[in-house]
C-alpha cells in the first residue's frame, strides 16, 4: 500500500468514526423535541445521555478534515470550491447546536431553554442532511474543470441521487439516535425511544437500501458488495433486537450499518477522491494514476504525517473508549434534579 493509499483509508477511517459517534448525537437531537415535548426532565435526560461525549465526538470530524487537507489539499481546495454552501450550512448547523448545548442551562427560564432546543434541533437536523447531500455527490462525480474548479451552483448538487443520500443519512441517523437513547435510558424516556423506532425502521430501511444499491450498481465494483450486504445485515439485527429490548444489539445493528455504508461510499469513490464528470483527466485521484491529476502532499510531507498518526491515533482512541465506559449507565427522569426554583411538578407540567 502506497503511502497516498494509506492516508486515504485513514481518512475513510476517520469520517467512518464520526459518522458512527456523531450520527447518534445529531439522532439525539433530533428527537429531543419529540421525546420531551412538555417535559423539561426527560429533555434533559434525554440530552444527558450525549452530554458527555457530544464534543468528543466531533474531534473527529476536526481530525478528518486536517487529515484531507495536510494528505490531499487538492481533494480539500477544489471540494470547497463546489460545495461551499453545504459546508458552510454544516458548520452554522454544528456552531449552532454546540451554543445551544453549552448555554440551555445558563439561564433558568422556560422560553430560554425553548430557544435552546430549536437551536439543538436545527443544529442536527442541517448536517444530518447535508452529510448524506456531500457525500453523494462526491461518489457520483462534479463538474470539476481543467482547472480543478467546480462548475455550477449548489443546485446542482440536489440531484436525485444526492437527496436520496441525504435522505438516508437522515432517517439512518434518527434511527441511530433512537436506539441509542433506548439505551441510555430507563423507564418512560425508553419506553418513548422503542415506540420511535418501531415507526422509523422501515422507512429507513427502505431508503437505505434503495441509496446502497444505487451507489453499488452505479458507482461501486466487486468488492463494494460486502460492505452493502453487511449494511443491509446490520439493519436486520437492529430490527430484531429492538423488537426484543436488547438496546446493546440494536446499537450495534446500526453502527455496523452506518460504518458499512460509509465504506461502500468510500470504497466506490476509490481511487479517485473527486470525479468529474466533464472530462475524466479532470478527476482527481489519490496519486494522479489513468492520466488524472494527484490529489496527494508530496512524499515527505506523507511520511511525517504517517509518523505522527501513529503514535497519537491510539492515544486517542483509548482515552475515547474510556470515556464511554466511565459514563455507561442508564439515565432516568428521577435522576435528573428539577430546575433552581421551579418544583417538580412544574417542571414536568
Amino acid at each position: 500500500m502506497s503511502l497516498p493509499e494509506f492516508w486515504f483509508l485513514l481518512i475513510a477511517v476517520l469520517f467512518t468514526g464520526y459518522f458512527v459517534l456523531e450520527g447518534f448525537d445529531f439522532g439525539v437531537g433530533m428527537l429531543m423535541p419529540v421525546i420531551g415535548r412538555g417535559d423539561e426532565q426527560k429533555r434533559r435526560t434525554v440530552l444527558n445521555t450525549i452530554g458527555p461525549v457530544w464534543d468528543g465526538n466531533e474531534v473527529w470530524l476536526l481530525t478528518g478534515g486536517g487529515a484531507m487537507f495536510a494528505a490531499f489539499p487538492e481533494w480539500y481546495a477544489s471540494l470547497f470550491s463546489g460545495f461551499y454552501l453545504a459546508l458552510l450550512l454544516i458548520l452554522v448547523g454544528l456552531i449552532t447546536r454546540a451554543c445551544a448545548i453549552e448555554w440551555r442551562g445558563k439561564i433558568n427560564n422556560p422560553r430560554w431553554r425553548t430557544w435552546c432546543d430549536v437551536g439543538i434541533a436545527l443544529g442536527s437536523w442541517i448536517p444530518a442532511l447535508a452529510w448524506g447531500l456531500a457525500f453523494a455527490n462526491i461518489v457520483h462525480g462534479v463538474k470539476l474543470n481543467g482547472h480543478r474548479h467546480i462548475e455550477g451552483t449548489v443546485l446542482d448538487l440536489l440531484n436525485p441521487y444526492g437527496i436520496l443520500g441525504g435522505l438516508a443519512t437522515l432517517l439512518l441517523f434518527l434511527l441511530h439516535g433512537a436506539v441509542f437513547i433506548a439505551l441510555k435510558t430507563g423507564n418512560e424516556v425508553r419506553d418513548d425511544a422503542q415506540r420511535i423506532i418501531r415507526l422509523l425502521f422501515a422507512p429507513t430501511a427502505v431508503v437505505v437500501v434503495a441509496f446502497g444499491l444505487w451507489t453499488q450498481l452505479a458507482h461501486g465494483n466487486g468488492w463494494t458488495w460486502i460492505p452493502l450486504v453487511l449494511a443491509v445485515v446490520g439493519l436486520v439485527v437492529a430490527g430484531l433486537a429492538a423488537t426484543q429490548g436488547r438496546d446493546g444489539w440494536a446499537f450495534t445493528g446500526t453502527a455496523v450499518t452506518i460504518a458499512s455504508a460509509t465504506v461502500l461510499l468510500f470504497g466506490s469513490l476509490f481511487p479517485h477522491v473527486l470525479p468529474s464528470t466533464i472530462n475524466d483527466a479532470f478527476s482527481l485521484t489519490v496519486d494522479g494514476r489513468n492520466g488524472t491529476v494527484a490529489a496527494s502532499s508530496t512524499h515527505y510531507t506523507l511520511v511525517v504525517m504517517s509518523w505522527v498518526a501513529v503514535a497519537l491515533v491510539p492515544v486517542v482512541l483509548i482515552y475515547q473508549a474510556w470515556t464511554y465506559w466511565v459514563f455507561s449507565k442508564r439515565l432516568t427522569v428521577e435522576q435528573i434534579p428539577a430546575p433552581i426554583g421551579l418544583p417538580m411538578e412544574s417542571a414536568r407540567s
